[in-house]
Formats: C-alpha cells, structure tokens, sequence
C-alpha cells in the first residue's frame, strides 16, 4: 500500500485546487484526487475548504521550523564570544547547553554568529603590548608626527631578525567582526624571535640598505656594543647621511644596558628615544619582509645558504623599498594615534 502523506507543497495544493475545479473533461472528487496524488483525503478535503473561504493555497504566516533559540538566547551566544572570541563552534556549543538546556549543533552556532556579523578569522600575531608603553607609544606618534621628510632621512633604522630554515605559523582561529582584527583580544600575542637558524643584526635608511652582520654567538650588551662599533659610523658614511644622523633601536634591554649608552655617548652618536614594544613603528620591520621574500622564492636547505640569499638580498635591496619604507612614518604615526597607542596594521 502507498503511503499517504498530509503535508504538501503550494505545487501540490495547486493540483488539488485544478482537480477540484476540472477541465473540459470534467472534475474529480475528493475521494480520487487523494488516491491520484497519494494524498490524505482530510488533508484534500482542508486545503478546498481554505481555497473556498480565502480564495487562497499559499503558507500562512509563521509557518515552518520553529527556532531553536529565542532572540535573547541568540544575544547571550554573541556576548559570549565578545568575551570569549577564541572559543570554537563545538566549546559554544556546550556551553550554550548548560546555560539553556538546549542542545544544539556547532553548525547552528555558526549560523546565529555568521548573522550576527562574525566569522572565524586566523588571528593576527602582534606583540602584547602594556597599557604603560601604549601611553609612550601615543606620546611618540603625536610628538612626531608632523616631522618633515628630510627628518626622517637622517634616520639610521636598526634591528636583529632571525630567518628559519623551517617554521611554522603557529595560527590559532578566533571569532570576530570584519575590522576587529587589531582588538587586543583577537590577537595572537608574539615575542620577537620566535626561532631560526640564522641571526642578523642590520640597519638602513632611506637611501638605502647600510651594513649587515651575522650574529655568530649569543647576544649581549658587549657583542651588541662591537656590532654598533664596527657598522653604525661606517654605514652612516655609506649612506652619505653627515655627522648628524640620528641612530634609531628599540628597546631590547642590551640596548638600553648602561654600558652601551656609555658607549653611545662616547661615540658622539644621537639616539632616537624609541617607545617601547614599537615594531609596527620601525620601518625595517618591513624590509626584513622583503629580505625574507627574496630568498625564500626557492626551496632552502641548510645554515649556509640562508646566509648567502641574506646577504645577496641585503645589498641587491633597492633604493625605492626603502626610500618607500621610511615615506610611510607619519602614516605609521597617524595608525599608532588612531589606534589609541595600541596594536596598527603596521
């Protein structure tokens, strides 16, 4: 015996109206129209007695799945990842079954935030940065922000940057809206130097790339203090910035040690006061970038050959990356004021 179904389609309801009503060759009953279409004879016989009072057959109002949540549950899912935005889909899931008594699936909490504006973004590393030196960092931007270029040109950019053989992303998932990516609480805090087999202390200006060094045993404010002896004045002069150029560091503690000021003073060279935990700021963030595209365009293999694609890179830079990297500043200081001293897209 075929199976008799009771709920329909406005398609089906349709044909039950046209059977009802017939053609040239006549009309049905409802006792055939329900043996035709498989189809309860009282569901045949309601759907002609609404066509007759409403002259309608489409869904009413409200029909369909009833939700799961209501509107105020749906608000509770979404504090929840505002404040717990690296929460997955299945740790939502539970916790929303103990707070309601609701069983749901991860795909059903995908939905509801989805509607609500949030996807499942890779969250940026940045490096933490403290309420303290996000107050120095402000205090940077403004007071340097209107600089002139021919400032910024005097400027002799440092760093150290390991380069990996191998590596990994570390990426981690976090729930959040569209631009909340540099919210403190969307980020995937990093510290410098994160791993890597070769090591390189270098420095640049607009003009273009200075002196590198590789770094061949632990650094400290001694090595530190011969690596600036031995490249600062030099590349200085390469770069044909005169007698009054500014150094630039960041705030590494061999930096900043007593005796490496001492050293500075004694070598008459003027430092650039640099706020803290300020990456994003140092424009030589960036040509590490480049450096690090450049060699890695085929497959390395051992320590020696990141040293030669490193220093091959190093002196091929062009002037344009640089001279492009420095014009970016006051840009880097507008980012640093809008974001209130915190993390930019720098």
């Amino acid at each position: 015996m075929s199976k008799v179904r009771t709920k329909t389609t406005v398609a089906e309801r349709a044909r039950i109206i046209d059977a009802w009503e017939g053609d040239e060759n006549g009309s049905k009953t409802l006792k055939e129209i329900s043996e035709i279409l498989k189809i309860k004879y009282t569901t045949v016989w309601k759907i002609i007695d609404r066509y007759k009072k409403s002259n309608s057959i489409g869904n009413k109002a409200g029909r369909g799945r009833k939700q799961t949540f209501t509107d105020r549950e749906k608000r509770s899912i979404v504090k929840f990842v505002k404040i717990n935005p690296r929460s997955s889909a299945v740790d939502i899931s539970n916790a929303t079954e103990t707070a309601t008594g609701k069983k749901t699936s991860p795909k059903t909490i995908r939905r509801i935030l989805n509607s609500n504006g949030y996807k499942n973004f890779r969250a940026k590393r940045k490096p933490f940065i403290s309420k303290t030196n996000m107050k120095k960092r402000l205090k940077f931007a403004k007071e340097h922000l209107n600089k002139d270029q021919a400032f910024w040109d005097k400027v002799l950019w440092s760093d150290e940057s390991k380069f990996n053989i191998f590596g990994s992303d570390g990426r981690i998932k976090v729930w959040r809206k569209k631009k909340e990516a540099l919210k403190m609480k969307n980020l995937n805090p990093t510290v410098k130097h994160g791993g890597g087999s070769a090591m390189v202390w270098g420095c640049f200006s607009s003009s273009g790339p200075g002196k590198m060094e590789f770094v061949e045993t632990t650094m400290n404010q001694h090595v530190y203090q011969g690596i600036i002896d031995r490249n600062v004045k030099s590349s200085a002069a390469k770069l044909k910035l005169g007698r009054r150029f500014i150094f630039q560091q960041d705030k590494d503690p061999k930096h900043t040690a007593k005796s490496t000021w001492a050293f500075f003073k004694t070598q008459k060279i003027t430092v650039l006061d640099w706020p803290p935990q300020s990456p994003d700021l140092n424009p030589i963030e960036h040509l590490w970038d480049h450096i690090e595209r450049e060699i890695r365009k085929t497959p390395i293999s051992n320590k020696n050959e990141v040293k030669r694609r490193l220093s091959e890179a190093w002196e091929t830079t062009p002037p344009e990356v640089t001279t492009t990297l420095v014009n970016s500043m006051r840009s880097r200081c507008i980012a640093v004021i809008e974001a209130k001293g915190g993390p930019t897209r720098y």
